[in-house]
């Protein structure tokens, strides 16, 4: 069976968003930097952060200001902040610790992070969420928008299919990055993802 081609269905649904609103899940500002980009003047985004995966409170802090300044910058979007909160994340990794970097626990986390964003656009009245993970090329974008759609269904919010490193955007997203100086980590973020460094 052929992949699906996100990045064209993202498009395509994007020419009839004029007006709508979309809660975008950001794990960084490096990540987000293309992904609004790309997205904006054709949806009012709303960046959401929230990384309970983040091994520390201190990393998920400097992400976070990182991202907060770019929005302020680069006024790409407005900025919905969460607490953090590690213990859901080691809710729904226990027993996936040994598990390699992409697999089932990599997949848990999407889903984590993803149906809290679903839950929130859903309950502040947004039209679509979405996440920028599929802007890296380390993460599955077929496993991710698999879970997207599911979420949309069960929360009764429409989901927007993305993948953002299609057309150049990993490599757009290091040269933005370059540009605003941003903090640009070198693991994904959770403790297993820093072993595996």
């Amino acid at each position: 069976m052929n992949a699906v081609n996100f990045d064209k269905l993202m498009t395509e649904t994007l020419a009839g968003c004029e007006g709508k609103k979309l809660l975008l899940h950001s794990c960084c500002a490096p990540c987000s930097s293309h992904c609004l980009t790309e997205l904006y003047g054709k949806i009012r985004t709303t960046v959401f952060y929230y990384n309970p995966n983040l091994d520390c409170e201190e990393e998920y802090e400097k992400r976070k200001a990182e991202q907060i300044r770019f929005l302020r910058e680069t006024g790409l979007a407005d900025f919905l902040d969460c607490d953090y909160a590690p213990d859901d994340f080691a809710r729904i990794a226990t027993g996936l610790e040994s598990e390699k970097e992409g697999g089932a626990r990599c997949g848990r986390c999407f889903e984590l992070r993803l149906s809290r964003t679903a839950e929130e656009a859903k309950r502040s009245g947004f039209d679509y969420f979405a996440t920028t993970l599929t802007v890296s090329p380390l993460k599955n974008a077929q496993m991710i928008n698999r879970i997207g759609f599911a979420l949309a269904e069960e929360y009764g919010v429409s989901y927007l299919p993305t993948d953002f490193k299609k057309r150049g955007g990993y490599l757009n997203s290091i040269r933005l990055s370059k540009e605003h100086g941003l903090y640009r980590q070198n693991y994904c973020g959770c403790q297993y993802s820093k072993r595996e460094e």
